[in-house]
């Protein structure tokens, strides 16, 4: 299926969503910070990246708005992740230049039909 850049410092998360998409057939890489994440892009490209927004150090809409600032990387389609889900965060998420937005707890189906979606594009 895809290959799949988590970006998710809480480590019950990464394996929650690990097991679950591999189950699915999608290779997931793991990335605990957003400077991590760039360090890996520099070796690979994903099909798709899950990016957390609270992460410590580099926010994920600071890493996504820097993604998409690159020709490199701003083809690969990006959801925006948060367990906040206050007002507004869509919008910022969408601002920042992430493709979808989901809130944690994760509905995997809706979770799995916004990755399915974005990798048919």
């Amino acid at each position: 299926m895809a290959n799949i850049l988590y970006v998710e410092d809480t480590e019950d998360n990464q394996i929650l969503v690990t097991r679950r998409l591999t189950r699915k057939g999608h290779a997931i890489d793991i990335a605990n910070s957003a400077e991590e994440a760039f360090s890996r892009l520099k070796e690979t490209l994903p099909d798709l990246i899950l990016m957390d927004v609270g992460l410590p150090g580099m926010d994920g809409w600071t890493a996504a708005t820097r993604l998409k600032s690159d020709p490199k990387t701003a083809p690969i389609p990006i959801i925006a992740l948060t367990a906040h889900a206050m007002q507004g965060d869509r919008e910022q998420s969408m601002n920042a230049g992430c493709d979808d937005y989901e809130t944690k707890p994760f509905d995997f189906t809706r979770l799995s039909q916004k990755i399915e979606s974005l990798l048919e594009k």
